[in-house]
């Protein structure tokens, strides 16, 4: 499942990590990946665990669990803490798959990668290239989307960023371990789940049955989640 989700940050809070993020120092992001994907990674990004990267992080991570449609569609466990990159001069990231589990910071947890994230921090008309390209059942699906809006696919999904060749594109990027982890059922809940939304107002006369949908949802959430 890919979603896109707009106005996780508002214009303003965008305006204000620009900000923070053009006064930032940043560093070679080969410099933290592993063997093969230093090969085809040609970016920058923030060291993790420092300002500004931990206080703009812990300001996503706010501002996605109080977002209804990224609840619903991702059914978060754990979050890794939001990382910050940025693309330009020629900047790419070729064609690689996430790792599946990564430790988390400052303790042994570790967290299984069922999601990946991008929330743009860059408008679309401010850098040429830079789609982030995720190889899914239909194809390859191209993703730019406004600043402060967001993107959720698949993290088994090969994907790549392609090249900036103007402009510099600016963006945050995190991985979910969700409390079910079949993509195909944890879809069928976010359809299930937006249906009952968009049906409440026409139920309201017809509780029983909004109940019994309800229900429904619940049982097979309790069905499939780990916790």
């Amino acid at each position: 499942m890919l979603i896109t989700i707009d106005n996780v940050l508002s214009k303003d809070e965008v305006g204000q990590f620009r900000a923070w993020l053009d006064r930032a120092e940043w560093q070679d992001g080969a410099a933290t990946s592993g063997s093969q994907a230093r090969r085809v990674k040609h970016n920058l990004q923030l060291a993790d665990g420092v300002e500004p990267a931990v206080s703009l992080g812990n300001h996503i991570l706010r501002a996605v669990a109080s977002h209804p449609l990224f609840v619903s569609a991702a059914l978060p466990r754990r979050i890794y803490p939001p990382k910050f990159n940025r693309y330009q001069d020629g900047g790419t990231y070729g064609t690689h798959v996430d790792s599946a589990v990564m430790q988390l910071p400052g303790g042994g947890q570790a967290l299984r990668s069922d999601l990946s994230a991008t929330l743009f921090l860059a408008e679309p008309d401010e850098y040429e290239g830079g789609e982030l390209e995720i190889e899914g059942e239909f194809g390859v699906q191209a993703v730019k989307l406004a600043a402060g809006s967001l993107v959720l696919y698949p993290s088994s999904s090969l994907h790549r960023v392609a090249p900036v060749t103007a402009g510099a594109r600016l963006a945050s990027f995190f991985w979910i371990e969700s409390l079910v982890a079949d993509d195909g059922e944890r879809s069928m809940l976010f359809d299930l789940d937006q249906s009952i939304q968009r049906l409440t107002p026409a139920l309201e006369q017809h509780q029983r049955e909004l109940v019994k949908l309800t229900g429904i949802y619940h049982n097979l959430l309790r069905r499939w989640a780990t916790t």
